[in-house]
């Protein structure tokens, strides 16, 4: 009875072990610089957002140098609009939850590259004029770089492009480059 006993505490905290190898948890925060694209008269000038983003991260180790890096964070991109024939700015600050699926290659162990898809779906409209003409869902796709500065803490250096229109009434699609740091548990 012991043997079996002393048996499943091996096997359960070996189980424990590779499972904490192949699945690690954290959050991250960071800055977003953001920008909409699109086709804009020229009596528009337009200019990009400083806003920030925040959220969890899990990372998936499939291979030595192979992991998938789901995230859900809570996102803010949007620009801001000059009209030459009016006084006065617009801004428009869209907050999204996104969820983007990196798959991410390591370079070596401090460095890796990432690339993958996001979904994001809006949650709030900020706007200085009362218009409410967002898209509920958008699409994109994401690339950029990782660098572990030990083993929990990271940053990460990424840019975003919008592939679905951002906006009811207009030819505007969402970029946004993202600086982050973070801690995996």
């Amino acid at each position: 009875m012991k043997k079996i006993f002393l048996a499943a505490v091996l096997f359960i905290a070996t189980s424990a072990t590779i499972q904490a190898q192949l699945l690690k948890l954290g959050v991250k925060a960071g800055v977003n610089f953001a920008n909409q694209t699109g086709d804009f008269p020229e009596s528009i000038d337009k200019e990009g957002i400083t806003s920030y983003h925040a959220g969890l991260v899990a990372e998936i180790k499939l291979l030595d140098r192979f992991s998938i890096q789901p995230e859900l964070l809570y996102s803010t991109t949007g620009a801001s609009y000059k009209f030459q024939d009016v006084s006065g700015d617009i801004k428009n600050e869209l907050g999204y939850i996104s969820i983007p699926v990196m798959a991410k290659i390591y370079l070596n162990k401090t460095f890796s590259i990432e690339a993958g898809p996001q979904a994001s779906f809006l949650v709030s409209e900020r706007n200085d004029f009362d218009v409410e003409n967002g898209e509920t869902f958008e699409f994109g796709l994401n690339a950029g770089l990782g660098v572990k500065l030990t083993e929990n803490f990271f940053l990460q250096g990424r840019y975003g492009i919008g592939l679905t229109e951002a906006s009811k009434d207009a030819d505007v699609k969402n970029s946004v480059f993202q600086i982050s740091a973070g801690f995996m548990f």
